[in-house]
């Protein structure tokens, strides 16, 4: 039994959902999220509440439950506050710098990189060596800061590299004589 499905969406002030058999659509302040909902699911509003339950007692329908849940209250939350994630860059020389749409990287590499952001992610860099990434659409973000990261994983030994502010890196000893 889902224990996080059992729990309905509370819809905040100035969010609207509109549910068909196949796709809910959620608007608020910050935009407009769509979702497929799959066949194993039913999702209702009551009020100003979304009530996702399952079609029956199959196991795969139970499974889908709290994961439909879940991909709910993210849009929710993503059209009324919005999400961020901070990316920290570590090195010497290690800088990056927000162009409208596109963020340039130097990262250590002979070449500058210039990465395009999706529609629907803003990027703004307070300091050379922090990016802060926002969106209403949690896996898109999720997704963007995780390719950023991936051009200059951090590594154990010196610890250089772009990480998420919230990460710790491992170190490890190198040599000793």
């Amino acid at each position: 039994m889902s224990r996080i499905g059992k729990h309905p969406v509370k819809l905040p002030a100035g969010v609207t959902a509109s549910i068909s058999e196949t796709e809910i659509v959620v608007k608020g302040k910050l935009g407009e999220l769509k979702t497929h909902i799959p066949h194993g699911v039913s999702v209702k509003q009551e009020n100003d509440e979304i009530v996702v339950r399952p079609v029956s007692d199959d196991k795969e329908h139970r499974m889908l439950w709290g994961t439909v849940r879940a991909n709910v209250h993210n849009m929710v939350v993503g059209v009324s506050d919005g999400f961020k994630k901070k990316l920290e860059l570590i090195g010497v020389g290690y800088k990056a710098q927000a162009q409208g749409q596109k963020v340039k990287l130097s990262l250590g590499y002979s070449h500058d990189i210039d990465y395009t952001l999706p529609q629907g992610v803003q990027c703004a860099t307070p300091q050379p060596t922090i990016i802060e990434l926002t969106s209403a659409d949690k896996q898109l973000l999720g997704q963007v800061a995780s390719e950023i990261r991936s051009y200059r994983s951090p590594e154990p030994y010196k610890g250089k590299g772009v990480k998420y502010e919230t990460e710790t890196v491992l170190r490890k000893v190198g040599k000793k004589k």
